[in-house]
């Protein structure tokens, strides 16, 4: 069933765990990939168990389309429609939600995809490369004001008007259509970068956060999550990026803190408004062991809660 995986899951047995998976719950894998975290949950299911796996990406799905297993079912979409997903399936309550946000290695390592500055490819970037614009596309027609900020609110680029400037007059002389005309336009703009970094790295991340709007979909899940959780159900989510963690972050303690009252407000301690999640231990990160296995866990952050009993 899980044969053929094209990458290392991050944070694997530790998002599992943090489930608390039951034998016969229903659970829903938000962000597929190539599976690992799917092909784990199902393992620790029992024969009553469901899993509901969600990906934008075709790839993903037709991997997932190959598993033969009665209690798994996969769907060509984004998280952002899980509440019409659920209703599709019949399903009105969920034991658990993963969420593995970002890119996927299968997605980096395909040069066709235009993800990565380490190939000379076709400029693309969408996770669903059966709708949508491509990079390029968008290139050669968004206004420079809008690209800089751009890459400066999604790719937190110092050098972003440099960085605008720079290609809207590149665009001028010639169509930027490939992941190494952007790189190469892209370094020449920014004078200096951490060391390690390519200089077109920040770029690359903000066009495709973007272009995806992978934090507008994230940011309208998350109410979504809790809404169809059981009490007692948990929900985890994996960030690559400052400003996903954020989200996640700030969504999940205004949950768990519940309607904020006046600090005068005489109430028994028995009627403050109670939030509707628990948050559950720490912020995880990928140990040393792991970054050094898979260098793209290196910024990996797990924040895990769980449904309380409030209505």
């Amino acid at each position: 069933m899980s044969g053929g995986l094209a990458h290392t899951t991050v944070l694997l047995n530790e998002a599992v765990e943090a489930l608390a998976i039951k034998p016969d719950g229903i659970y829903v894998d938000g962000t597929f990939g190539r599976g690992g975290h799917s092909a784990r949950i199902l393992e620790q299911l029992g024969s009553k168990g469901k899993l509901i796996a969600l990906d934008k990406d075709p790839a993903a799905v037709a991997a997932g389309k190959t598993w033969r297993d009665a209690r798994f079912r996969i769907v060509h979409c984004g998280f952002a429609k899980l509440a019409e997903v659920l209703r599709e399936q019949g399903v009105e309550k969920v034991d658990g939600i993963l969420l593995d946000l970002g890119v996927s290695s299968p997605q980096l390592d395909d040069a066709e995809r235009g993800f990565s500055f380490r190939f000379d490819a076709p400029l693309d970037m969408r996770m669903d490369v059966s709708s949508g614009i491509t990079a390029a596309q968008w290139l050669a027609t968004v206004d420079e004001g809008l690209l800089g900020e751009v890459i400066h609110d999604y790719g937190e680029e110092r050098f972003a008007k440099q960085i605008a400037r720079a290609l809207v007059a590149a665009r001028a002389i010639q169509p930027i259509d490939t992941t190494r005309q952007l790189a190469e336009l892209v370094g020449k703009a920014v004078r200096t970068r951490e060391p390690g970094q390519n200089p077109a790295t920040r770029t690359f991340q903000a066009i495709r956060i973007y272009l995806n709007q992978e934090l507008e979909e994230l940011a309208r899940v998350l109410p979504g999550c809790v809404k169809h959780l059981k009490s007692g159900g948990r929900l985890v989510v994996i960030s690559f990026h400052s400003l996903e963690d954020r989200i996640v972050k700030h969504f999940l303690r205004d949950m768990a803190e519940g309607d904020k009252l006046p600090r005068d407000v005489p109430i028994r301690a028995s009627e403050v408004p109670r939030g509707k999640l628990n948050l559950i231990g720490k912020a995880v990160r990928a140990g040393e062991t792991e970054v050094q296995a898979n260098p793209r866990a290196r910024s990996a952050v797990m924040r895990v809660a769980e449904r309380s009993d409030v209505a």
